[in-house]
């Protein structure tokens, strides 16, 4: 029989808290080890108990989530899920080390909880084995690396350098909040128009588009169905849609539609993918990023059948090498690359292409 997933819950919320310890603890998969009615609590108890993984909210009296995060991960590099209401700190929380994050759901709706309890049971089971990537503490380039960045390069090249690339397609789920701002943040803005899908329930994408648009040379927004795909803008797909690629006349633009979920999500990365290979061919350029499960890997091969250039994230710098693993496997990835280098593989190809 397989060892049971050691789980701390961390809630300040009495009901909310028993009611998820009761109901994980049902599950044979899990043995809740103990839990903390706040974030001082837990750090106290985090060294005793040993967990494989813990659930946690932000938003707590005293030391918040987010505080716990960049105080005791460090120390304590244990994979947390967050657990919270439609918050921005989610994201800062993400940054700070937490691996992914739930929505909590209205106590009051039967459908509500149990759809929160799968999700979550999933993260969970995939997480505890997930790789805790803490902020970086390189020290800051110097002038004379930044000016000869990918980014810096690609910046003094002529448009034509971009002749041959019409669109960059992005798919990532767990850790992926913070492996796109990675790879976006380095991109110039005079890039071809870059689509994304990231898995992530409505009303949070809005939230990290914005953050991704203050971070980034580039302009990023949610999209919305029937924006036009064009040079410098990057289009997130909305949480709860589906987002394709679609033609528009000489250009592209994108479809967002309520629609079933597809490789269990919506968005989905292989819906993007797959209207990419039908409908941009060879003039596209794949990135699939962190995460966990297949979302991805069917319409990356797809896009490399096609004819276009398709990069995985490798196993060594994932959160959960999950999605490009499965990619890698099926021969639908061109390259592999770690994730800081994958800008600059990108921007390579474009140079190529032309």
């Amino acid at each position: 029989m397989a060892q049971k997933i050691r789980l701390m819950v961390v809630d300040d919320s009495i009901l909310f808290r028993n009611w998820l310890i009761q109901s994980l603890g049902a599950d044979p998969r899990f043995e809740v080890v103990g839990y903390a009615i706040n974030a001082i609590d837990a750090k106290n108890k985090l060294p005793l108990l040993k967990p494989d993984i813990m659930t946690m909210d932000i938003e707590m009296p005293g030391m918040s989530g987010m505080d716990f995060l960049k105080e005791v991960l460090p120390s304590h590099p244990v994979p947390v899920i967050l657990v919270s209401s439609l918050n921005v700190r989610v994201f800062d929380a993400l940054a700070a080390g937490a691996i992914d994050f739930v929505r909590k759901p209205g106590m009051d709706t039967e459908n509500g909880k149990e759809a929160f309890l799968s999700m979550l049971k999933t993260k969970l089971s995939v997480g505890a084995n997930a790789r805790v990537r803490l902020p970086s503490q390189a020290a800051p380039a110097t002038a004379a690396q930044l000016l000869s960045s990918p980014a810096a390069r690609m910046a003094k090249a002529p448009l034509s350098a971009m002749a041959g690339v019409d669109l960059i397609a992005i798919g990532a789920s767990t850790g992926g909040t913070e492996a796109i701002l990675e790879v976006v943040r380095q991109f110039p803005a005079k890039m071809p128009g870059i689509v994304i899908t990231q898995h992530m329930p409505a009303g949070f994408t809005s939230m990290y588009a914005e953050r991704l648009n203050r971070l980034c040379k580039l302009e990023v927004k949610e999209a919305c169905h029937g924006d036009k795909v064009r040079p410098g803008l990057v289009l997130l797909a909305p949480g709860g849609l589906q987002m394709r690629v679609v033609r528009m006349g000489a250009g592209y633009s994108v479809s967002c539609t309520d629609e079933a979920k597809v490789s269990g999500h919506k968005p989905s990365v292989d819906v993007l993918f797959t209207s990419v290979a039908a409908n941009v061919k060879n003039r596209a350029i794949g990135v699939i990023l962190t995460g966990m499960g297949a979302d991805g890997a069917a319409g990356m091969l797809r896009m490399r059948k096609a004819g276009a250039f398709t990069v995985g994230q490798d196993r060594e710098t994932c959160v959960v090498y999950g999605m490009p693993m499965e990619a890698y496997k099926i021969g639908a990835v061109c390259q592999q690359s770690a994730l800081s280098s994958i800008p600059q593989v990108v921007m390579a190809q474009m140079m190529k292409a032309r």
